[in-house]
Order: structure tokens, then sequence, then C-alpha cells
């Protein structure tokens, strides 16, 4: 497990509430020690029920759970909590060893809007909390600043003007998914030079502009895949996929299983995927 602190300023999950539920102490105790250290208000749970009990309480941006724990399992507890007018909105994402798709399809299926595997990889970690808390304020019409309980990232010169490329460029890549841009371009159109973009991208999520386009179009293929009759080679030109070949190869490398399995698993019996699974439009 790398514990290595990134060198890229992380301000979107300052201040988060975040609740770990994990019924392995030493596990449970190495995320909630990561996430101090990112900044993260932490709570903790060691079981379903103890996470349900808390989540009633808690104002909470995000949950990780893991899936198996003794009393009340991670599905069953993701269950109850999307049953709950009070928690319904909270993302939660799986901690998981699981390799079978058949296991991720179930936790999708359960209302999470991602997973994590074990052994950890913070960087992983890192980026997974920021996709879905950006995506859970954006959805609210509240951008990463005002959505800060740490304070505004605009009190910085620097970082605000990270947050205003940032912001900037994600709009005209969201709006744009069936194409993919060329760097200079994109950053041109912003005023600035593609490194200076790449830079801004990095400190405000801790990826390059594509690897966050790349993971904006997954998202997004998870919505169109669940609340959409397009087939998979439409879905795939949409989010500027050469075709559907492409596209499933990816999306099996994301997720761990085809556009179709995943299609197929959130079947008319399985609940709508959260829209904190999106990105914002």
């Amino acid at each position: 497990m790398n514990m290595i602190a990134s060198p890229w300023s992380t301000e979107v999950l300052q201040g988060r509430h975040i609740m770990v539920v994990e019924d392995d102490e030493t596990e449970r105790l190495l995320l909630a020690t990561y996430l101090q250290q990112e900044g993260c208000r932490v709570y903790l749970a060691q079981d379903g029920l103890d996470a349900l009990r808390k989540a009633e309480l808690l104002n909470l941006d995000l949950i990780l759970m893991d899936i198996s724990m003794p009393l009340c399992d991670g599905l069953d507890a993701c269950r109850r909590l999307k049953a709950a007018p009070r928690t319904r909105g909270i993302p939660v994402i799986f901690l998981t060893g699981a390799a079978n798709p058949k296991d991720r399809v179930k936790g999708l299926m359960a209302g999470a809007v991602d997973y994590v595997s074990k052994p950890f990889v913070f960087d992983e970690v890192r980026l997974r909390l920021i996709v879905h808390l950006l995506a859970r304020h954006a959805l609210a019409g509240v951008g990463p600043q005002q959505a800060g309980r740490a304070g505004s990232l605009a009190a910085r010169s620097p970082a605000s003007l990270d947050s205003i490329l940032f912001q900037s460029a994600r709009q005209q890549l969201i709006q744009h998914l069936d194409r993919s841009p060329d760097l200079s371009e994109l950053a041109a159109a912003l005023g600035t030079h593609g490194r200076r973009l790449n830079e801004a991208f990095r400190k405000c999520v801790g990826v390059t502009v594509f690897e966050y386009l790349r993971e904006e179009r997954m998202q997004q293929a998870c919505i169109r895949l669940t609340d959409s009759a397009l087939n998979v080679q439409q879905i795939a030109l949409a989010l500027g996929f050469s075709n559907g070949a492409n596209f499933a190869t990816a999306f099996k490398d994301r997720f761990g299983l085809s556009p179709s399995d995943f299609r197929s698993g959130r079947g008319a019996a399985a609940p709508a995927l959260s829209p904190h699974a999106t990105g914002a439009t």
C-alpha cells in the first residue's frame, strides 16, 4: 500500500466529510490516516449497521465501504442507504478485493457509484474521491470553491487561477465529449498553453487533462448505458471513441466488465445509477 503523499494540491478534498466503513481495523485506520492527511473530516464505522446509524446523524459527502463485513454487509447497507430519504444522495464507493465482474455488477446494482480495489493505491483512492465529489456538487449547482468547508479557493490567487482554468476546460470537454480535443487548441482557447493547463488539472484533481477526460467519458458511459436505448456503437461515437470495440475495451479496463454485461446487469429490476456518478453538464 502506497502512502507517499501526493505532490499535487487537492483542495477539492479539504474539509469533506468522509465515512470509512471497514471491519478490518488495520485497513480502516490506514484509510482514515491517509484521508486526514488530505484534509478530510473522517468518520469510522466497523460494519454496515454501524454505518447506517451514523449516516443518519452525520452530514456526509461520501462513504467508502467494504463489501464483506459481519452483521450487515456492504451490499445490504448500500441498498438501505439508497432507500432512505436522508441518505440516498450520499455517493458510496465500495472497497473490494473481488476481481469477479459479477461481484462488481452486484455493487453497482446495489447503488454504489464506483469501487476501489484492494490492496489500496492511494493515488487511485484520491482520484475516485475527487471525481465523485466534483460530480455531486456540480449537479447541485455548487462549484468546488463554494462547496469547500475549509475555506474559499479564491482566497489564494494561484489556486484560484488553477481552479478557473480547470473549470473552464472541464466545461469545454464535457460539451464536446464526442471528439478528442487537441491539447494546445484547448489551452489556446483559454488563453494559456498545454503544459500550464495540465498543471492546473494536476493541482485541482491530481491528473492530466486527458486522464480526467477518460474518466468523465466512462462515467457518462454508465449513465447512457443505464438511462438510454442507444446501442453500444452509438454510445461509443457519442463519447469520442472511433468504434464500439475500442469503447468496450476501455470500459472493461475501467470497470472490469463489458458495456453489454453492465447494461444487462442493471436491468429493469436494478436501481438506477446514482446521479452522483455523473460529470457536470
